[in-house]
């Protein structure tokens, strides 16, 4: 029986599988070669660290974190949608929506650069056509409640709190946050 050729690819399958469903702390030659089947010495030649592996990993966590999401949106509510869409892949996926935080967002530094580096720039026009918010507000808000998503899904991927009670916290949020939102829009106009 011919041996079985190990690919690059192959081995960060392996990886990012062992990561989705374990954790990136299982992420180990060991358990890699023990997924593929092989020795450890082909995981060793295509890793040039196993710190750039799990980089590697991450940035594909990012990648099929976002799709999942993206697959979810009703176009008919999309904000709330979007928000409900993070909560359940921390719900059904914990290990991928804790990948998703663990990406390196190296280049922000700020509350703007994490909305433009996170948040899709057409979603504020949404919000504020859909909302009768002003371009400003909508930002904050979408903001807001990226934020607040985040940390509540973070919970939510640790905890054994019962899914309704997360989706009403949310839905608490959205309602608060879109009290401020529109009050501070009609602020604006009134001071034009």
């Amino acid at each position: 029986m011919p041996k079985q050729r190990i690919t690059r690819e192959m081995v960060l399958g392996a990886a990012f599988s062992i990561a989705r469903e374990q954790g990136m702390e299982q992420v180990l030659v060991k358990n890699i070669a023990g997924r593929l089947g092989c020795s450890v010495q082909p995981i060793y030649s295509y890793c040039q660290s196993m710190e750039a592996l799990r980089e590697e990993v991450t940035r594909r966590a990012h990648e099929v974190a976002r799709a999942y999401v993206a697959e979810r949106v009703d176009a008919g509510d999309r904000f709330r949608s979007t928000g409900r869409a993070w909560l359940e892949l921390a719900q059904r996926e914990p290990q991928m929506f804790r990948l998703f935080l663990a990406y390196p967002r190296r280049d922000v530094a700020s509350w703007d650069e994490l909305y433009r580096a996170e948040a899709d720039p057409r979603v504020a026009g949404v919000i504020a056509d859909s909302l009768g918010l002003d371009a400003d507000a909508a930002r904050r808000l979408h903001l807001q409640l990226l934020v607040y998503t985040v940390g509540l899904g973070t919970i939510f991927s640790t905890t054994q709190i019962p899914a309704e009670e997360v989706f009403a916290r949310q839905e608490d949020a959205y309602e608060a946050f879109f009290r401020q939102a529109a009050g501070m829009s009609k602020e604006g106009e009134t001071d034009e």
